[in-house]
């Protein structure tokens, strides 16, 4: 065994371990206390930036979630989760991997740390206010999309799912823009966890 993916339970690393249940690939997950930097201390010896996710598989080092799951379908494909560069929809495909963090996730995280991360006293309403709106301008893109298709590129599930299924699901698991998500991407959201392998993924970030 040589890929190894530390994890905290519905942080980014999600996305990877998602994607390692869908590819059925094996490896061993080391769930870790959110955030690592200040309840393992010790992590940051392993990643000195202290974040999460972490692969290891030999040599390589990886720490950006949808970069993962695009490295693994490349490095243990051929897997239906991934698109071939010939195919019309390529683009599109990486379109999505990429924003979905650089775009959906990013004030997700901001949000997520002025309502619930910092002390009280070091709280910023107005912040997450602003950053949720900016969540739900970027989030129009992805109920268009899905108003005439189940999934977003291809006809099938890949790992663009994956990527932008994630971002759904922290907003759902944040309060201040849970209502945010429109009727399609919510639908979309519930059929992503339905998925047997998002199930395990889950079951397993509880060990």
């Amino acid at each position: 065994m040589t890929l190894t993916l530390y994890h905290c339970s519905h942080a980014r690393s999600l996305r990877p371990l998602w994607c390692l249940e869908e590819m059925q690939l094996d490896y061993e997950l080391i769930n870790l206390p959110f955030p690592p930097r200040v309840f393992a201390k010790e992590y940051k010896e392993i990643n000195p930036l202290g974040t999460i996710p972490f692969l290891i598989d030999g040599e390589t080092r990886m720490t950006e979630s949808s970069g993962i799951c695009h490295y693994l379908t490349q490095r243990y494909g051929p897997t239906d989760l991934d698109l071939p560069v010939e195919h019309p929809e390529y683009g599109s495909f990486l379109n999505w991997l990429y924003f979905s963090d650089a775009t959906l996730t990013f004030p997700q995280t901001l949000v997520l740390r002025y309502t619930q991360l910092e002390p009280e006293e070091r709280r910023l309403p107005q912040a997450a206010e602003d950053y949720g709106a900016w969540f739900s301008g970027r989030l129009r893109h992805v109920e268009s999309a899905l108003e005439t298709r189940d999934y977003l590129v291809a006809g099938k599930f890949t790992i663009a799912d994956i990527a932008i299924g994630y971002a759904l699901h922290l907003a759902d698991r944040l309060p201040p823009i849970r209502d945010r998500l429109g009727p399609h991407a919510r639908d979309y959201l519930e059929r992503l966890r339905a998925r047997d392998a998002f199930l395990r993924a889950l079951e397993k970030q509880k060990t």
